[in-house]
């Protein structure tokens, strides 16, 4: 929902460097590692395979979507069924994964030609972003709670500040990532608390164990542009196979938003796909992604599918000439320094 990529210009001054306070706050920057977006493998299909003789089972690669679970009203999402929705084809159920058919179009072709074209967009006509970015990801088995982060991306350099907004233990929280700058490393503060106290962190890496705690993805793989790239890249492993599914609805609406919805199923669980559905809704007036929603399959037919992973990306303002000081932690609108 480019992913978004944080690359910016600015340069981070260095905080607390010390081992003891990484190790204090390890428990509680569990939400520093954004991801929106995101959701995404760049695996072949022999990778994180997924058991068959539990289809619940936590994909390391996900990337499905189906409809959306107790999601908050300004984040539902609706959408208007306007193609046939015929019964996925009779799968083998053969060790091997029927190939996709030697000629002809296939059918994620449509929609990979229309995530090409918002790619080409992205790059060419999208500088810089701001939005609300909601995120949902499931984690040892259990769906964990939304997250809600006031986001301020930028494209090139790229360049990433974000203040959580919730849940309440992460409220307050602000994180900047600038490529190429301070090491590589994030700018954290906690927003209340003893742990705020420790005042702002500047060694953590994006991929590091204490950023990616309760985090699929790091920041750096976060914003639309990097969630189109991700789709892309599972689509085209996908056309390899037969055995799926794609809709499109009009007049989806995601927040009030209208959107085409793209839909692709793929009806059996195998070890290549993963996921059973996944969801990418196209603003029709800003032609980018801003909610991608995956799910697993279910456990009995019949079942809904369980949510795996969902990003969504409310008040989208493209274009807004973010500048370096959107980056750096001393600006006065920001509470990374303060005593």
């Amino acid at each position: 929902m480019n992913g978004v990529k944080w690359r910016g210009a600015c340069r981070a001054r260095s905080g607390s460097t010390s081992i003891a306070p990484l190790i204090v706050v390890a428990a509680v920057l569990a939400g520093v590692a954004i991801a929106v977006v995101v959701a995404v493998r760049a695996a072949g299909p022999g990778s994180n395979k997924q058991a068959a003789s539990d289809p619940t089972a936590e994909n390391p690669l996900r990337a499905t979507d189906a409809k959306p679970q107790s999601e908050p009203a300004e984040t539902q999402s609706k959408s208007t069924d306007s193609s046939d929705k015929s019964p996925a084809s009779a799968a083998k159920d053969t060790a091997g994964l029927p190939p996709a058919a030697a000629a002809g179009e296939h059918p994620l072709d449509p929609a990979i030609e229309l995530a090409q074209k918002v790619l080409e967009n992205l790059r060419k006509h999208v500088k810089d972003y701001t939005c609300i970015i909601v995120k949902q990801e499931r984690s040892g088995g259990k769906l964990g709670e939304q997250g809600f982060m006031a986001a301020k991306i930028r494209q090139e350099p790229f360049g990433v500040y974000l203040k959580f907004l919730a849940p309440d233990d992460a409220r307050g929280r602000e994180v900047i990532y600038v490529a190429g700058a301070n090491d590589g490393n994030l700018l954290v503060r906690e927003g209340s608390g003893w742990k705020r106290s420790l005042g702002m962190i500047s060694t953590l890496k994006p991929t590091g164990v204490v950023a990616m705690m309760g985090n699929r993805y790091p920041i750096t793989d976060l914003g639309l542009t990097h969630l189109t790239q991700r789709l892309l890249e599972i689509a085209r492993q996908d056309r390899r196979y037969g055995e799926v599914e794609v809709h499109f609805f009009k007049d989806a609406k995601v927040n009030g938003r209208v959107c085409t919805l793209v839909e692709v199923v793929h009806p059996t669980n195998r070890l290549a796909f993963m996921f059973h559905k996944a969801q990418i809704y196209i603003d029709d007036e800003l032609n980018v992604p801003i909610r991608y929603a995956a799910y697993m399959w279910p456990k009995k037919p019949g079942d809904d599918p369980p949510l795996d992973e969902c990003y969504t990306y409310l008040n989208l303002k493209l274009n807004v000439g973010l500048t370096d000081a959107d980056f750096d932690p001393h600006n006065p609108n920001y509470h990374l320094t303060d005593k």
